[in-house]
């Protein structure tokens, strides 16, 4: 990535040419309310602000505030609206009334299996279809790039293999879809924060919880506390990456624009690379400790694939009522259609190379952006 500005020479007048763009750098305040250390903050956030800086030769530098000191989880879309930040992340289901079409979209998939075509597939929608960039601009941002968490597992003190072991189990979910596969096992769905969830299985008030792997090792530690994991594949969960202030958007130059596009592309491949290599750690590392790792049994998974098909087929009349939208089929078909095309670009591709990973997401996606036009 080559930057626009002309490095300061040692002549007087090169150095006076240089004078406004020093005048005019500024560092602007980036929000994100997780820690440091986490996926989404060191690969999107840190390494990105670092990359960008250096790219644009200090141009345009961010000021990460971490773990919500700057602004909260729920407050971060309002705080990017009224430009106490000009980036952050924000997670839709937080503030369900401002974004019930991307909620529509984290409703459905609950059916995804592919959490990296699920992540790009999003962002690409959520980037060129006009429902949703027409949601994120009533809101006061710019979608630029998403995020989805690894498939969801079960976590379990009695291990599930089949439908009966699933009966009358105490299950921990995230509401929605979960809650209702949960109840179509027979099992009682349980719902408590995730904080809350290790001392659950400790005591014995939690039989399992759904949650993507890296939660048995990454923070939480639930592999303390296991017996076993079971790889159903039961969903994924959505989000943004990078969400930016529109003002701050068309003040960039377009050149700038371009860097910053290349490098949120980068920054959503390095996550979701992080993830996959995550939760490959977190399931040796388990075996290892002496959890089960179980295949599901042939009957359950028959019944999570009859689950789906339902639930993919019942979307829309759902959403209309749940969600208090307009009939979202259109945008449900959209979706279906955009995963199914990223899970052929990933085809044969390293998942454990942030570079390989960039490279298709940048070459189906962020390239084929305009940076004069795209987000003004």
């Amino acid at each position: 990535m080559k930057s626009l500005m002309t490095p300061v020479r040692t002549s007087v007048l090169a150095f006076a040419l240089a004078l406004p763009a020093i005048a005019h750098a500024q560092t602007h305040m980036a929000t994100n309310w997780l820690a440091p250390a986490h996926i989404l903050n060191e690969h999107t956030y840190q390494r990105f602000s670092a990359d960008v800086a250096k790219a644009t030769n200090g141009a345009v530098k961010f000021e990460v505030h971490s773990s919500g000191s700057l602004v909260p989880a729920r407050d971060t879309m309002r705080g990017i609206r009224d430009g106490v930040a000009v980036i952050g992340i924000v997670y839709p289901p937080y503030t369900p009334a401002d974004f019930p079409l991307s909620n529509v979209v984290n409703d459905l998939v609950f059916a995804a299996d592919d959490d990296m075509a699920a992540s790009f597939a999003f962002t690409e929608l959520s980037m060129t279809h006009a429902k949703l960039v027409a949601e994120w601009k009533k809101n006061g941002g710019i979608f630029t790039g998403g995020y989805s968490t690894p498939v969801y597992n079960f976590v379990c003190i009695k291990p599930v293999r089949s439908l009966n072991d699933a009966k009358g189990l105490k299950i921990r979910t995230a509401g929605g879809a979960q809650t209702e596969w949960v109840k179509l096992l027979g099992a009682v769905p349980v719902s408590v924060p995730i904080g809350d969830v290790y001392s659950g299985l400790e005591r014995g008030s939690l039989d399992c919880t759904l949650t993507d792997p890296t939660n048995l090792d990454k923070g939480n530690k639930f592999w303390e506390v296991a017996k076993s994991v079971t790889l159903l594949p039961m969903g994924v969960v959505l989000g943004a990456n990078y969400v930016v202030n529109p003002d701050f958007w068309k003040k960039q130059t377009v050149g700038n624009r371009k860097i910053l596009l290349e490098n949120m592309a980068l920054g959503n491949a390095r996550a979701q690379v992080a993830y996959h290599v995550g939760v490959q750690a977190a399931i040796d590392g388990s075996r290892k400790r002496g959890l089960e790792i179980i295949q599901p049994g042939a009957d359950i998974k028959a019944k999570l694939e009859e689950f789906n098909k339902a639930f993919v087929s019942s979307m829309a009349k759902q959403a209309m009522e749940s969600r208090k939208v307009a009939d979202p089929s259109d945008l449900i078909a959209a979706y279906i259609e955009l995963q199914r095309k990223w899970s052929g670009l990933m085809q044969g591709v390293d998942r454990t190379s942030e570079q390989a990973v960039f490279k298709v997401l940048n070459d189906n996606l962020y390239s084929k952006l305009d940076p004069t036009k795209f987000g003004l």
